[in-house]
């Protein structure tokens, strides 16, 4: 049985997220999604709610049996092993990202020869999309309905308009 982790902060989940989740959903006999705890990054959703948008998506957007999802902290390749999992799944939009995430594959095959790094293009109409994005669309009101699963946009403006109001 294969199981693969596809990591991210996930700041919010994007269309593009839920693209490749499904899309690896196909790949791997079980998907963990592993959304990071970076001590290193600010996120503007905590840890709870980026967890709980991304149950939501795969529970009211798709019909997955085969995905969980958790948090995680610490190095990639501990969580995968710690998973039982052997392929890590990323996305890639452009060259640039692709550069990157070849370092970070050789990087993480190396501490564990167990542990395989599958990428994923992204799908065209995704390939512009980011989570940063999104957030700096919906700080401003703009429209994030075509960038975020139709079942957090709601919740995502939500918390904006509560940090506008601060």
């Amino acid at each position: 049985m294969k199981t693969g982790v596809y990591p991210g902060s996930f700041d919010p989940i994007t269309m593009g997220h839920l693209d490749i989740i499904i899309r690896a959903a196909g790949l791997a006999d079980n998907l963990i999604i592993g959304v990071l705890k970076n001590t290193n990054k600010k996120s503007v959703f905590s840890l709870e709610d980026r967890v709980n948008f991304i149950e939501r998506v795969i529970r009211e957007e798709t019909s997955l049996t085969n995905v969980t999802v958790e948090a995680f902290d610490g190095l990639l390749v501990d969580f995968v092993r710690n998973k039982g999992a052997s392929l890590i799944i990323r996305g890639l939009r452009a060259v640039t990202d692709f550069e990157y995430e070849l370092q970070i594959a050789q990087m993480n095959h190396k501490l564990d020869s167990g542990v395989d790094t599958v990428f994923f293009t992204t799908s065209v109409e995704y390939s512009y999309l980011s989570s940063s994005a999104v957030r700096e669309i919906a700080s401003f009101g703009g429209d994030i309905r075509p960038f975020v699963p139709k079942c957090i946009v709601q919740s995502v403006y939500d918390k904006y308009k509560s940090i506008r109001s601060v």
